[in-house]
């Protein structure tokens, strides 16, 4: 049986989560990023956002919503809403969603189905049915040209839907009853479930509570056994942690086989502390998570390599590395490229921010758009007449005078290197 995932979902309406989090809501003004960083830090395997606009300016405006999104967080993304063209399901995948669905209860959107299958891969594609009634006579065409179907409706209905419908269907609920969930989740077409979260729902006690129920829900699969560990004389395995982005080693923790098997569980690096002789879920107290990207085992399979989006700071003193005192300082000038355009970047934006007297940036800046523009234009000839000429340094030089004044249009347009990052992996 295939693993089952917890989805979450957003209704966006004017650029704002209008369903969000109940009880004790974190996020009032109701920040849709915000709330979905908030979905994935709880534990959830990926996010379905409606989109409700009323106009296509509106949707313009939330599509912008989205793809800020998917820059926020690494959980796949499903997205739906004002599809009235082909145009549209495009550009709700450009914005960072692997499946784009389709109303079915709109007969403009059934009837381009089958066009924008074939254009964009069935399996990118899903659909979204709340009329049951109708599905009986559609259903193997939904087959055809869908990879996925949400049901909503109430829970005796979906149930006779999911006996019925010939796709993968996800239900979306609006609560999270594990009893509900977990009888669902046994269904061989049921590849996963959606409900509104709310900000004292512990997604992990979820997913213990699923798995006690027999349900397979998804984990971390690891390819090598605790057993395959050289352990120390205590049981333990010492993990260095880095941070996934950066390449920066932030802590030295420890682990026992319990602390193995709930990082794999729940995604979130748990330890064994010797001093207390406990587990010990980092963030737990503070709320600085580390949230797992990969993990690595060295070649003696004595030491783990632990690489994690980091919540906060890892260290207790408040920094974000442990190590953060020089024993040696650096004998070397050498700087990663991306440590030399990050810092550059600084610089630029804190110019933007703390104007200096006499500063280029600053000119460029109180001059405007048209002038940085008119510079960066200059700098792309610069680089064409330099690559005629057959020393690599010239081209070097003027790439380097392009970099630092699209840096400066980056921080006009408040655009980073992280979105620019992000862009480039989506593609």
């Amino acid at each position: 049986m295939k693993n089952k995932k917890l989805f979450t979902h957003i209704f966006l309406k004017n650029e704002k989560a209008v369903i969000s989090l109940e009880n004790n809501q974190p996020f009032a003004d109701g920040d849709a990023v915000q709330i979905a960083c908030f979905y994935e830090k709880s534990g959830a395997d990926g996010l379905i956002i409606f989109d409700l606009s009323d106009s296509d300016a509106e949707h313009e405006a939330n599509l912008d919503v989205i793809r800020r999104i998917g820059r926020a967080v690494d959980i796949p993304l499903i997205g739906g809403g004002h599809m009235n063209r082909m145009e549209d399901v495009k550009k709700m995948l450009y914005a960072g969603c692997s499946c784009a669905f389709l109303n079915m209860s709109k007969q403009s959107n059934a009837d381009m189905l089958e066009e924008v299958s074939r254009r964009f891969g069935k399996e990118k594609i899903g659909v979204s049915i709340n009329d049951f009634a109708t599905l009986t006579k559609s259903n193997e065409h939904l087959k055809e040209f869908a990879s996925v179907a949400l049901l909503f409706g109430d829970n005796r209905h979906i149930y006779e839907a999911v006996n019925n419908v010939s796709l993968y269907t996800i239900p979306v609920f609006s609560d999270m009853q594990p009893d509900r969930i977990g009888a669902l989740l046994k269904l061989e077409k049921v590849v996963g479930v959606s409900a509104r979260v709310s900000s004292d729902l512990d997604l992990s006690s979820l997913r213990k509570r699923l798995m006690e129920l027999g349900v397979h829900i998804q984990s971390l699969e690891s390819n090598f056994a605790w057993s395959d560990l050289k352990t120390n004389a205590d049981g333990l395995v010492p993990v260095i942690v880095q941070d996934y982005r950066t390449k920066q080693v932030l802590m030295l923790a420890y682990m026992n086989e319990e602390a193995f098997r709930q990082t794999l569980l729940t995604g979130r690096m748990t330890y064994f502390s010797r001093s207390r002789q406990q587990l010990w879920l980092k963030g737990e107290t503070s709320g600085h998570y580390q949230f797992v990207k990969q993990i690595s085992l060295d070649c003696d399979n004595d030491t783990l390599l632990a690489r994690v989006l980091q919540v906060g700071a890892a260290c207790h003193t408040g920094n974000t590395s442990c190590f953060y005192r020089d024993v040696v300082p650096q004998q070397s000038a050498y700087r990663s490229m991306e440590t030399v355009l990050e810092d550059v970047m600084g610089v630029v934006l804190d110019r933007k921010k703390n104007p200096k007297e006499g500063s280029y940036t600053n000119y460029l800046f109180d001059k405007g758009i048209d002038k940085i523009l008119k510079k960066l234009g200059e700098e792309v000839t610069e680089i064409i007449i330099a690559a005629k000429n057959p020393n690599p340094e010239e081209i070097k030089y003027e790439i380097s005078d392009f970099l630092y004044h699209m840096m400066v249009l980056m921080a006009e347009r408040g655009v980073s290197w992280e979105d620019i990052a992000e862009e480039l992996s989506h593609r």
